[in-house]
């Protein structure tokens, strides 16, 4: 059954964002109070005793159609209200009713959609008779309520806009692969997304940081379930400034470490830049799988792939085990190889290692190449075993760990590519001695 999906509408800076971080219980929108925050439309999977449905958070709607960004976000809105079944149209109990309200009321009544008036900020009882004069704009149906205390009028909210829902006594297992689109801004990560879902989905700019907001959306690609996250562009941090940005290149981040494979999209005309290969590491560092996308490949003349990848390589010797793919959003050059490489990826991360054969490799490489002895020691492998997947995860038992070095973890780290693969997924191998839980 298809759930139930609520678009919250109306001006800059009305409570939009924290409504929706109250019902959800967690914050999901980026919430400041500077106008024009949210700019694409945010998908939240939200719940209420047991009724599961779906909100959309949108960009204010504002009044200077003249500029680029307010025409994208008056678009995203517009597009937020045709996916919608039931539209909450947000109105400030504190600044009182605004002309600019008026315009969006007659909007949303030529829509013929279902929608309820919701006066947010109504945090004491003078708010609470003041917002009888929203009565004017026309609906007959008004709520009130506190977003920012929650103590006032979300619940009763809630029971009103779930009151057609049936309950899910069920919990639904999430079979989607979750594929982060992250990279730095203006990379070109928002026209990837849209190309693949063949419509405006996030709203691409050639100014960079455009996308603020982590975007979620699910897509089928041959019978397999795919769920894009567009994310912001991440900047190196001391370009990064405190508010808005940080809070979204830190949901950037989460979002890496939520996924299971990152697209790491870098322009193919810059080549792999310093903070490409910090944001490489991040994904490393979470477990994630790791797809290099060079995009704007249709750019590049001159160069095959083969010799541009032996650069980067060498380059970055550290990213040999991840995917790399060529692709052009413009053109949509083997965009649609992405879905392939990231379904091979994930069947890496599950991948599990019988113990009987992981010992034999190991014990084969190190009968091959035994270390160096330190001080008169010798390192000795008693057991190997595979702790968990999702990413592959090793535990090799030794006698001493002082007397095992860098260059031979290398060593074995190598081994055991070069005999399962793992092609695109970090190795985790931890050695511990006999005994050490």
């Amino acid at each position: 059954m298809k759930e139930k999906v609520i678009a919250v509408i109306g001006r800059p800076n009305v409570g939009k964002s924290t409504l929706i971080n109250r019902i959800a219980g967690k914050r999901l929108s980026i919430v400041d109070d500077k106008p024009n925050i949210t700019r694409d439309r945010i998908y939240i999977n939200a719940s209420w005793q047991d009724k599961n449905f779906v909100l959309i958070d949108t960009g204010g709607i504002v009044e200077d159609n003249e500029d680029e960004f307010a025409k994208n976000i008056n678009s995203q809105v517009e597009l937020a209200i045709e996916e919608a079944d039931l539209i909450l149209f947000i109105v400030d109990a504190k600044t009182g009713l605004n002309p600019y309200d008026y315009d969006i009321a007659n909007k949303l009544r030529q829509t013929k959609k279902k929608v309820l008036l919701v006066v947010n900020k109504v945090d004491s009882n003078t708010q609470r008779d003041l917002a009888s004069e929203f009565w004017a704009l026309g609906f007959d149906d008004m709520h009130l309520l506190s977003a920012l205390h929650g103590d006032l009028g979300v619940g009763d909210l809630l029971e009103l806009i779930t009151a057609d829902i049936e309950r899910d006594e069920e919990v639904k297992e999430d079979n989607a692969i979750k594929i982060a689109i992250v990279g730095k801004p203006n990379a070109g990560k928002s026209s990837i997304l849209n190309n693949l879902l063949k419509k405006q989905r996030a709203i691409v700019s050639s100014v960079s940081g455009t996308t603020r907001d982590s975007i979620d959306e699910e897509i089928t690609f041959e019978d397999k379930l795919f769920r894009l996250v567009d994310t912001a562009g991440i900047r190196k941090k001391s370009k990064v400034d405190y508010g808005v940005e940080m809070f979204a290149v830190d949901r950037a981040i989460r979002a890496i470490r939520e996924c299971d494979v990152a697209l790491l999209v870098i322009d193919s005309e810059e080549g792999l830049s310093d903070q490409d290969k910090k944001i490489a590491s991040i994904c490393e560092e979470a477990g994630c799988g790791l797809i290099l996308a060079f995009n704007k490949w249709d750019l590049i003349k001159n160069t095959q792939t083969h010799k541009f990848e032996q650069e980067i390589d060498k380059d970055a010797p550290f990213l040999n085990y991840a995917q790399k793919i060529y692709i052009s959003a413009k053109t949509g050059q083997r965009l649609e190889q992405i879905f392939k490489i990231a379904l091979q990826v994930q069947a890496e991360r599950e991948k599990r290692i019988s113990t009987g054969l992981l010992n034999k490799v190991i014990n084969e490489a190190y009968n091959l190449n035994p270390p160096q002895s330190i001080k008169g020691k010798n390192l000795r492998i008693y057991y190997s075993t595979q702790a968990k997947n999702n990413p592959p995860t090793f535990v090799i038992f030794i006698n001493n760990k002082d007397l095992i070095q860098d260059h031979y973890k290398r060593y074995m780290l190598k081994k055991l590519r070069e005999n399962f693969g793992f092609k695109g997924v970090p190795i985790v191998v931890s050695y511990r001695q006999k005994g050490e839980k």
